[in-house]
């Protein structure tokens, strides 16, 4: 019985989706990844790069990660050696960087965070004309998002189309 129904579920999309496409196009869009591809996406990603705090918080990550390394390859080849003592010493350092590592991760991603939000919100309108556009010259009356599609024709696929008609509304 599920079975049929899920055969019977199946074959109305598959109706509903030729009907659809005989009266219009579908297509697929990655919203995120348009606005991302756009040149004033990538240059304002490159802004928060070289500013100075950012670049600090990258540095102080990349540093730290690099004294975890050393740690961990120290306490391999001597900790065999140690004391109780150096060996406790040598875990609560362990305990202190991998909490100084996720602190600088969470600010890192909330800058990261915050300069996308910002992007989205400066490019939202724009990329909504520009869809509408392009719905409009090419008849398209249904688009499915591309996380939901597991491959599609490259023809079917807006975002690279999106991402230019936006470069061209930026500029």
């Amino acid at each position: 019985m599920r079975i049929a129904k899920t055969l019977l579920f199946t074959l109305a999309t598959l109706f509903a989706v030729a009907v659809t496409a005989e009266e219009g196009k579908i297509a697929v869009l990655d919203f995120g990844k348009a606005i991302f591809g756009s040149e004033v996406a990538k240059t304002r990603l490159k802004q928060i790069q070289g500013e100075s705090d950012f670049a600090a918080l990258q540095a102080k990550y990349e540093n730290t990660v690099a004294d975890m390394k050393a740690l961990k390859k120290e306490v391999e080849s001597k900790g065999m050696t140690w004391s109780a003592e150096q060996s406790a010493e040598a875990q609560k350092k362990m305990e202190f960087l991998r909490a100084d590592l996720e602190l600088t991760t969470r600010k890192v991603q909330a800058e990261q965070k915050a300069l996308q939000g910002s992007i989205v919100q400066e490019l939202r309108p724009k990329a909504g004309e520009a869809l509408q556009e392009l719905i409009k010259e090419e008849s398209i009356v249904l688009i499915i998002n591309a996380e939901a599609v597991i491959t599609v024709a490259a023809e079917l696929d807006l975002t690279s189309k999106l991402t230019d008609r936006l470069n061209q509304k930026t500029k």
